[in-house]
């Protein structure tokens, strides 16, 4: 009796402390997918992994180590080259020799065997830099012909050097303020053969110098440059002074006496200002064939205005392979100042002033490139 009231005591004392200290005093085990021992929950974890399809691959290729072969690779073209700083200057150096030679033996037809030599040398030298572009050129030209039965003639003569200093305010601009500067002139003595003891021209005698400012448009690929100049000094020299007292190429003649005897000497140096145009094209017909044409128009205010100088040279290259090429060219000179078929008497007197012509030369040859 005694045990069954302590026992309902301590179950009444029980429920009054559960009762003070709320239900949540004692957390009752939740069953959810669980196992629990000794009243703890303990949640079951599942992990699951995925795992990668193993890539196969194709048959057809071949994952074996290539085989190197050395024999095949090529060596270097050019060999090696330091290291140079990059420089503002174009160059340009050529060197050609043109030859053509005929030759009979025998011949029903007739004919004499002869060969002739043109050798040429062309340095070109260019700056550029911001909106600044100088362009410089030398050509020089000689040519000699010879034939059975007489002596060496020339062929061909030239000292031609000329400069252009350009500048545009903007770099997209094609059009530059210009200086440009000309000089033509020849190496040695000419004559109108037969005749090999009276010159019509020396070295100097002419001389042509052109100096004038203007303006001048230059394409993006530098190959047609036209220059327009209103204002051209052009310097005729005749430093011969017999060619000068003949008042040849233009310059004052010499003022002679009843008999011939020089009384003033003909004048050196023949002074003009006028309008100079230059026009340099050059145009690629085809692989390996290009045209190149030069043209030179001036016009004195003074002496002749609308009489018109015309140089005009027209060349067409045709190059075989490095060094071999060949070459046909024209060139047409019209100036008022020289004239022909001058006429004089007995004592020297000129009759007859004589007239300008039209001067034409035609050049075709085959030869020796080589750039340097």
């Amino acid at each position: 009796m005694a045990s069954k009231s302590f026992k309902f005591l301590f179950l009444l004392l029980l429920l009054v402390t559960s009762l003070s200290f709320g239900q949540d005093s004692i957390p009752a085990p939740i069953i959810v997918d669980s196992v629990t021992v000794d009243s703890v929950a303990v949640d079951t974890i599942v992990i699951r992994r995925t795992v990668d399809k193993i890539y196969s691959p194709r048959k057809d290729v071949n994952l074996q180590i290539p085989n190197i072969d050395f024999k095949k690779t090529k060596t270097l073209q050019k060999g090696f080259q330091r290291f140079r700083v990059p420089s503002f200057w174009e160059t340009e150096n050529s060197f050609g020799i043109n030859i053509s030679e005929v030759a009979f033996i025998n011949w029903n037809a007739g004919g004499d065997n002869a060969v002739s030599g043109l050798g040429f040398l062309k340095f070109a030298r260019k700056y550029k830099f911001s909106s600044f572009q100088w362009d410089n050129n030398l050509e020089l030209r000689y040519g000699l012909n010879a034939q059975e039965g007489r002596k060496l003639r020339k062929t061909e003569d030239v000292i031609r050097l000329s400069s252009n200093l350009g500048f545009k305010k903007d770099n997209d601009s094609r059009w530059f303020y210009s200086v440009q500067l000309n000089f033509n002139t020849q190496f040695s003595n000419g004559y109108k053969y037969p005749d090999r003891d009276t010159p019509i021209s020396r070295f100097m005698a002419p001389g042509y110098l052109l100096f004038g400012a203007g303006t001048s448009y230059i394409s993006k690929d530098e190959k047609f440059n036209l220059y327009l100049s209103p204002l051209t000094q052009k310097s005729t020299f005749v430093l011969d002074q017999d060619l000068a007292d003949n008042g040849s190429f233009g310059v004052q003649e010499a003022i002679l006496d009843a008999e011939g005897n020089v009384l003033t000497p003909g004048e050196n140096h023949l002074l003009e200002i006028g309008i100079l145009i230059t026009n340099n094209f050059n145009y690629t017909v085809a692989d390996n064939i290009e045209l190149k044409s030069r043209l030179n128009l001036y016009t004195d205010y003074i002496k002749s205005f609308g009489n018109i100088d015309v140089d005009w040279e027209l060349t067409l290259n045709m190059k075989v392979n490095k060094f071999i090429s060949t070459s046909l060219g024209t060139q047409m000179i019209y100036d008022d100042d020289i004239l022909f078929d001058v006429v004089k008497n007995d004592n020297g007197t000129i009759v007859n002033p004589g007239v300008p012509k039209i001067q034409f030369k035609q050049v075709l040859g085959v030869g020796i490139l080589y750039g340097f």
